[in-house]
């Protein structure tokens, strides 16, 4: 299986009030989370990005992390403490220029010697447009189309260059993009960086098989919607779902199976018992859902401000308003009229309150039990074909993943499921994958 290691950061989910959380910006922190991935043997390293503060009822959000570091700039530095784990970035397609962001990907692909990945995200909010001179611009429809032709410059620039080093001129004339002229850097070591994507939506998935290297799912499927929870079984079987879904769709793109790796994000909880990683995982689902944070949610879904409610009371009786969300940069998508109904029999149901609803419906799925069961599960979702590999979520940042490297990785090796070591030096040699230009 492949294992990648995810520095979180953008959002109130990550605990960064725990005592044993570390700086989101401090260097130690994003070293401590790459060697301890490296020494797990990792496929890559993955950091995401924010583009703008959220804001909610009109001031900044202090519930979420304040501190976002340019991607790109971090990897560089890690690439100097790190041998042989990728490195990969979140960056937005819709606010950058191809020429620019596809040299800042060759030169990190050729400072690491063949370890760049790029996340490619969209986006069609103009309250994160506004700190760009374009603003709000593009439609959300416009979202996969644009960033498709987008990646597609950024190949023919990687492969501007010739095997022996020469330049080329290139020129591309496009629905969005016109330009002509010659890439600054020679081919990266691998070719082209590794892509990643993570759209579940109907284009999101189209878009991943036609382009992307690695696909990233919420836990057991593509995303669980308020108030679902996961079971072994229906995330097995999402899974397996999910995993189809994409697969098939390579062959009309004259992708192979193999071109394309599927990796589910799951946070994971540890215990000597079963019952001790369950208590745990319950922690931690407080922690992140503090009184405040509950009402921020709720807030979210009724369009109204609840301050007045109590977290630990029961949820509103008044009826959701459809309009203007009061969060910016960031907002629950959905019908929230619909949401709030399963909300309110998910909390008369159980005799739930605020807070304990938000932490029953929130969706913050772990993967929970002892280092042996995990290991089970794990193995399992792969030869089942539900996955091929796992975006792994730490709790705390950066020492959570300490304990899964030092009691699962040996336990997923003795049974042969992960490697023992190292056998390529490129991220793409890692994973498996072929060749850019190359079939199957």
């Amino acid at each position: 299986m492949h294992l990648a290691a995810h520095f979180p950061g953008v959002d109130n989910t990550t605990v960064w009030a725990d005592p044993d959380s570390g700086s989101q910006i401090e260097f130690a922190s994003f070293e401590h989370l790459a060697r301890t991935a490296e020494r797990g043997l990792f496929d890559f390293f993955f950091l995401t990005g924010g583009l703008r503060l959220r804001e909610h009822k009109g001031r900044i959000h202090d519930l979420d992390v304040v501190g976002r570091p340019e991607p790109i700039t971090v990897l560089n530095a890690l690439a100097a403490v790190t041998e042989r784990l990728g490195l990969a970035a979140t960056v937005n397609a819709t606010f950058n220029e191809p020429y620019e962001l596809a040299r800042r990907f060759a030169t990190l692909d050729h400072l690491s010697s063949g370890r760049a990945a790029w996340n490619v995200v969209t986006s069609s909010d103009a309250f994160t447009g506004e700190n760009f001179r374009r603003g709000g611009y593009l439609d959300r429809a416009e979202r996969y189309t644009r960033a498709a032709e987008f990646l597609d410059i950024a190949r023919e620039l990687w492969d501007s260059w010739t095997p022996d080093g020469t330049p080329r001129p290139f020129a591309h004339r496009g629905r969005y993009f016109d330009i002509a002229g010659e890439f600054s850097l020679p081919r990266p070591p691998q070719g082209h960086p590794v892509v990643l994507q993570a759209g579940d939506s109907e284009e999101g998935r189209e878009f991943a098989a036609s382009a992307a290297d690695v696909v990233f799912s919420g836990w057991g499927s593509g995303g669980h919607p308020p108030g679902r929870h996961s079971t072994r079984q229906s995330s097995l079987e999402d899974g397996r779902a999910f995993y189809a879904d994409v697969k098939r769709r390579l062959a009309k793109y004259g992708r192979a199976q193999g071109d394309v790796k599927i990796m589910h994000r799951v946070g994971v909880v540890l215990g000597d018992t079963a019952a001790e990683a369950q208590e745990r995982a319950a922690e931690i689902r407080r922690q992140r859902t503090s009184p405040q944070t509950a009402l921020l949610t709720l807030e979210q879904i009724w369009g109204v401000d609840l301050s007045s409610y109590d977290p630990d009371g029961p949820l509103p009786d008044i009826d959701p308003v459809v309009g203007p969300a009061l969060t910016r940069g960031r907002t629950r998508r959905g019908d929230t009229v619909a949401i709030a109904e399963k909300w309110r029999a998910l909390s008369k149901e159980k005799g739930l309150s605020i807070r304990e609803t938000v932490i029953e419906a929130g969706g913050d799925l772990f993967l929970t039990g002892t280092p042996e069961a995990v290991a089970d599960e794990l193995d399992e979702h792969v030869r089942r074909g539900a996955a091929d590999g796992f975006l792994l979520v730490p709790h705390p940042t950066p020492g959570g993943l300490d304990e899964f490297v030092d009691r699962v990785v040996p336990l997923l090796q003795e049974r042969g499921a992960f490697r023992t070591e190292y056998r390529g030096t490129t991220l793409r040699s890692h994973l498996g994958l072929p060749a850019p230009g190359s079939t199957g």
